[in-house]
């Protein structure tokens, strides 16, 4: 362990323990069909010392993180923690309770709000906010509220401009893919032991209840905005594109209190997500702390976020405020110096070093991302997949590649004994990369399936990063026992209900097989009356064109009552005819779209070819 790490720094302990008033027992949340989608219990053995299938310092931040129950922040501020990744808040006002991030399922989100109603009282839900415009800040909404009581105006949903669109986008456009790589990031599918899922660092991992979404009724438009919800008067700023593309912090001024969203948690954030994403700005991340520094830091005697536990005290939290802020600028700024002298993103990974003020405050350490792959992130911002050497611009892809590796290098048994040696002297990282060639190349080898299981296995023992532990052992898990499939699945029929119909179509144009569509050539015409929109579509070349309506003999006319919509975005032409899709002209012409459509996997192979 480097002499940096501060294990007489004890105060994130009691910070965590700070205003506790209760917890549910046992601490399983289900489904309506008794499916169990929440286990606090399960993290129970995180208790004392570190054992050695544990990094030292992941070990203790998931013993933190896993404490779950209702806790104080301040007066009339309360948060459940430990009820699923992130924290849902309660802000109480005159006659009821403002939610802030309603966790991803109804059902922990439905027991949040019960266990804060057994120890605050049954007040009703006046307000929901959504801090930005990932799913585990909105997916639980109708475990709160209704949307009956949106629509009668009885409760508000309050989130940054823009925010309905990159919160669809994401979990339909590359949805599949990042939910299927969010179960190795999340360890979701691991068992819950000190051998397998500890935690992912930022939360201990992902509910797998019902996922909901209600649609913003009130968007912030500016910072400086302010509004009083319920007698309680908040002041916003928007803080796009940092680690969500549409997020805000609030302030709570009569309660000297800042909500910093996803902005600064007790680890090292991610500026590109191991699961995928559109890769953030660390420039802009720092500018935005510096502002709410500025903004708000006289005013603030508690800091408190999505994820994690607050920070008290004016002094402290503007602390850490601040290094925060000075770890993204620092990462960005470096990262930068280094590219601008030739370094590759891999190269500037393994140089940097992290200043030893910061190495010393816990919550600068890299339990959800880490250096090494935020480093690359930044490099791949500024100067994409491509780092100049030719000799690397046109590579053959893995499954091609490994035969070639596999061949040179003697055969398949021949690198597994060599690999075998490299895994005994602890050289770990070349074992995986030799290993991962021969099961490209052959994927029915046992004897290397078996050591590179071992190798990722103890790879993910000694990490510190929680994501990257959780993708080491469900690597290790699937080699082990086979395809695990996407535990969180995210493109529920709420998110699919709120798509617009330009959404719509760029989700499908992306489904489209290009080669079994070249030979097809029509435009159709679609009316959405619940939309109060009517586009024109044209299949040709393999593409599908979205454009406003325009005069014109059209193949086919399309109508999609709003009900239809999702089952249309799900490929279920049966279910969109139920629901009152009517088709007037050429009815083979929809067939012919639908049938070229090629469905997401939520099952393709990682670790397998």
């Amino acid at each position: 362990m480097p002499e940096t790490y501060p294990f007489d720094d004890t105060q994130d302990f009691a910070d965590t323990q700070r205003g506790f008033l209760g917890t549910i027992s046992p601490g399983t949340i289900t489904a309506a069909d008794g499916r169990v989608v929440w286990d606090c219990d399960s993290y129970d053995f995180i208790r004392g010392e570190a054992p050695p299938t544990v990094h030292p310092s992941l070990w203790r931040q998931s013993e933190l993180v896993a404490r779950h129950g209702l806790f104080e922040v301040t007066d009339g501020i309360y948060q459940v923690r430990g009820f699923d990744l992130s924290n849902v808040t309660f802000v109480e006002g005159e006659r009821g309770v403002i939610v802030i991030d309603p966790l991803i399922s109804t059902e922990t989100a439905a027991a949040a709000l019960a266990l804060y109603r057994t120890h605050r009282g049954d007040r009703p839900v006046v307000a929901v906010i959504y801090t930005h415009s990932h799913v585990d800040h909105f997916g639980g909404v109708k475990g709160v509220t209704t949307q009956e009581a949106v629509d009668a105006g009885e409760v508000a949903i309050i989130a940054p401009v823009g925010f309905l669109e990159p919160a669809i986008e994401e979990n339909l456009y590359a949805g599949a893919a990042m939910a299927r790589r969010a179960g190795y990031m999340y360890g979701a599918a691991l068992p819950r032991n000190a051998e397998g899922g500890v935690g992912a660092g930022l939360g201990q991992t992902t509910s797998t209840g019902t996922v909901t979404l209600i649609a913003p009724t009130v968007s912030i438009t500016e910072t400086g905005q302010q509004l009083t919800v319920d007698g309680v008067p908040i002041v916003f700023q928007l803080a796009p594109g940092t680690e969500a593309p549409a997020e805000m912090h609030f302030h709570f001024p009569d309660r000297r209190a800042l909500c910093i969203a996803e902005n600064a948690t007790h680890t090292l954030h991610n500026i590109l997500t191991l699961r995928g994403a559109v890769v953030r700005d660390a420039h802009i991340w720092a500018h935005y702390l510096t502002e709410a520094i500025t903004l708000f830091g006289d005013q603030t005697d508690v800091v408190f976020a999505s994820h994690h536990w607050p920070t008290w005290d004016h002094d402290r939290a503007v602390a850490f405020l601040e290094f925060q802020r000075d770890l993204y600028a620092y990462l960005h700024d470096q990262t930068l110096r280094m590219l601008n002298q030739g370094y590759t993103g891999a190269e500037i990974a393994e140089r940097m070093q992290m200043p030893p003020a910061l190495d010393r405050v816990w919550s600068t350490h890299g339990y959800y991302g880490s250096v090494s792959h935020n480093v690359k992130a930044i490099y791949q911002r500024y100067m994409g997949w491509y780092d100049g050497n030719p000799a690397r611009l046109w590579q053959h892809p893995p499954e091609a590649a490994a035969v070639r590796y596999v061949e040179f290098m003697g055969g398949a048994d021949a690198v597994v004994a060599k690999a075998r040696k490299s895994f005994d002297d602890g050289d770990l990282r070349w074992a995986a990369e030799v290993l991962d060639h021969v099961v490209f190349a052959e994927p029915d080898h046992a004897d290397a399936k078996a050591l590179l299981a071992d190798t990722l296995e103890a790879l993910g023992f000694g990490a510190e990063n929680g994501t990257w532990r959780s993708a080491y052992l469900s690597g290790a898990y699937e080699l082990r026992h086979g395809n695990f499939g996407t535990p969180t699945a995210t493109a529920s029929a709420d998110v699919l209900t709120n798509l617009t119909p330009e959404m719509f179509f760029t989700g499908l144009a992306i489904t489209i097989d290009g080669p079994r569509a070249w030979d097809l050539d029509f435009t159709a015409r679609w009316h959405f009356p619940g939309h109060d929109s009517t586009l024109c579509t044209r299949l040709r070349h393999g593409v599908l064109v979205q454009a406003p309506d325009r005069p014109g003999d059209v193949a086919v006319t399309v109508t999609v009552p709003a009900a239809a919509l999702p089952a249309l975005a799900s490929g279920d032409l049966a279910a969109a005819h139920a629901a009152g899709l009517t088709v007037d002209g050429d009815a083979d012409a929809l067939a012919q779209l639908f049938a070229v459509v090629d469905p997401s996997d939520p099952a393709f192979e990682i670790v397998l070819p």
